[in-house]
């Protein structure tokens, strides 16, 4: 959410600009170090973003297994309640999307909703809580970078979405085999004329292909504008006036209310897509 502005780290002793708090926050903690590399370097990683989503992902699991071992058939808790409200709307979405064995599917869905949502929720903490944290314990110099919101990074969210489209072919070649698949690819949605072949197959790829980016890209693209908003947000506390104060207070509320309804929203829309792709391999044109 909002905060105060500071460097956090090396750069503490520096006088912060307005782009170099927004460019330092935007900065992963990655096995490089501050060196430049090229936009595809298979050999960066991104420390933050493997520690931040495998944290969301224990808690999330953590948490439903909770609810699990409580749970009773008596009167359920509120978060029973609420467990049982969310497994329920999942499952009645995969029951009306795909036809066939959602044995897997449905729980994958509602593993990947609520892993998003304890991904994205970490985007309503203050911006400047992690480096404040890092410094209050010593670590502000050796850990000078952590952005805490795994999916405003690209690599996660292509990831799942990289996951999501393997899945895609598995289920074309489970449901309709090979050959069945390969037919598809050639002769939908044209028809199996041989002269079709080839536009039909490069319209099958670039369906294939473009699911997977615009899947990962829309919830990249959500989030990484949401921590942005957040950053200009906190930039107006730093300005050490009155109005800064209360415009940081008033602005980074209305706006953080406003984004648990992208949080929500987000989660939703990948878990609805990655139901409606994998209903789809069960479907033959």
């Amino acid at each position: 959410m909002s905060g105060t502005v500071s460097s956090g780290g090396a750069g503490a002793h520096e006088v912060i600009t307005p782009t170099s708090y927004i460019g330092h926050h935007l900065q992963n903690l990655n096995n490089i170090g501050d060196k430049q590399i090229s936009i595809i370097d298979f050999s960066v990683i991104n420390l933050d973003t493997i520690f931040w989503s495998l944290f969301t992902g224990l808690v999330a699991v953590f948490v439903m297994w909770l609810v699990a071992r409580k749970a009773t058939s008596g009167t359920p808790g509120r978060l029973q309640a609420a467990v049982e409200m969310l497994v329920e709307m999942v499952d009645d979405q995969a029951k009306s999307i795909v036809h066939g064995n959602r044995s897997f599917i449905a729980p994958l869905a509602l593993t990947v909703f609520v892993w998003i949502v304890f991904m994205n929720a970490l985007d309503l903490l203050p911006v400047d809580l992690p480096h404040f944290v890092l410094n209050s314990v010593g670590l502000g110099e050796s850990i000078p970078y952590q952005r805490i919101v795994a999916t405003a990074d690209l690599n996660t969210t292509l990831g799942m979405a990289l996951g999501v489209f393997l899945l895609m072919i598995y289920y074309n070649l489970k449901i309709k085999g090979i050959g069945g698949f390969i037919h598809e690819l050639f002769c939908a949605p044209f028809g199996s004329n041989p002269i079709l072949w080839i536009p039909n197959l490069a319209l099958n790829l670039i369906e294939f292909v473009s699911k997977t980016v615009s899947l990962g890209m829309r919830l990249f693209g959500n989030m990484y504008a949401g921590e942005l908003v957040f950053l200009l947000i906190a930039l107006m506390g730093g300005t050490a006036t009155y109005l800064g104060f209360v415009g940081n207070v008033l602005a980074g509320t209305v706006w953080a209310i406003f984004h648990i309804l992208i949080v929500l929203l987000q989660a939703y829309i990948f878990m609805m897509l990655t139901l409606v792709y994998l209903g789809q391999s069960h479907e033959s044109h």
